[in-house]
């Protein structure tokens, strides 16, 4: 279903889940359970990611072609520039218009730890213009062509310091033809609702889709602090899980009090919708979901 049509036929915030192709038997296993565990919310759609430079391609594709075979789950795959030639994009866009997936998510991409080949696209905006030009092409079953979704930054692009410029680069990718967009993980609110202000005065009208994830151990703290974008923390947060201390399960429980608070403070600002970076795990998303008061059965 054209994201379009997923985002205003659902009535209320949509939601959905991200995962990434697994790479060993265990992990297939995992992810099964996963999907199993999450059907009953009837997500509005998944995504599925792409490693740097293409590094999953063919694993991304197959997953997306699995879960292209479900009645429940609707994928959206990530698509990213760097290192791709506009004949690599177009095969992808073809197979995928083939298959019958409606939406695709398209994004620079990082670079991955490895010397890669310069690509034709320098910018996310340049992919979403690419894409467009396919779907003016009429090469795909939906007569709209592809949805298309872009990234965000609630807490700042890495790359752009100059928030005011930061905001003309996303707009930019509005206007060549994004349809939605979905942020990157943030854990306080404030910077999504003062985001999504300026993307008001900015002229930015697509809907935003605000990127949840849980924190549940401290080696995933340490790890999103380390990323290249970086996390911000409230000292709210911080204070809490220095309480935990060594305790993992009560640390767990700090991390998913607090998502149930994120989301529970985005549905009564209405947001579009939350999107869930699961990690191929079900049982945290889960907890989140029923904290907040989204009971499968509600949404069924």
């Amino acid at each position: 279903m054209h994201i379009q049509d997923i985002l205003s036929a659902a009535g209320r915030p949509t939601l959905s889940f991200e995962f990434f192709p697994p790479r060993t038997p265990e992990s297939v296993k995992d992810l099964q359970e996963s999907l199993h565990q999450l059907a009953p919310w009837l997500p509005g759609f998944v995504s599925v990611t792409y490693g740097a430079g293409g590094s999953t391609r063919d694993r991304t594709q197959a997953l997306v072609g699995e879960l292209r075979q479900s009645d429940v789950f609707d994928p959206i795959p990530h698509l990213t520039c760097v290192g791709h030639t506009e004949a690599e994009v177009m095969a992808l866009l073809e197979n995928y218009a083939a298959a019958g997936v409606s939406n695709v998510l398209a994004l620079r991409g990082d670079l991955p730890g490895r010397p890669v080949a310069e690509g034709d696209f320098i910018t996310a905006a340049d992919l979403v213009r690419f894409i467009r030009r396919f779907n003016e092409r009429g090469l795909h079953p939906d007569p709209r062509g592809f949805g298309i979704g872009v990234a965000c930054f609630p807490e700042g692009h890495p790359a752009t310091p100059n928030r005011m410029l930061e905001m003309d680069h996303l707009k930019a990718k509005v206007d060549a033809g994004a349809d939605y967009l979905c942020t990157q993980v943030f854990f306080n609110n404030h910077d999504f609702h003062d985001f999504r202000a300026r993307c008001d005065l900015a002229g930015i009208h697509a809907p935003i889709l605000a990127g949840i994830l849980p924190l549940t151990q401290r080696s995933s703290l340490l790890r999103m602090a380390e990323l290249s974008a970086g996390s911000r923390y409230p000292a709210k947060l911080l204070r809490a899980f220095q309480r935990a201390s060594d305790d993992a399960e009560c640390f767990r429980q700090v991390g998913i009090h607090h998502a149930v608070t994120q989301c529970a403070d985005l549905l009564d600002h209405d947001v579009a919708g939350i999107h869930f970076y699961t990690l191929n795990k079900a049982a945290t998303t889960v907890e989140v979901m029923r904290g907040v008061g989204l009971s499968a059965e509600r949404r069924g």
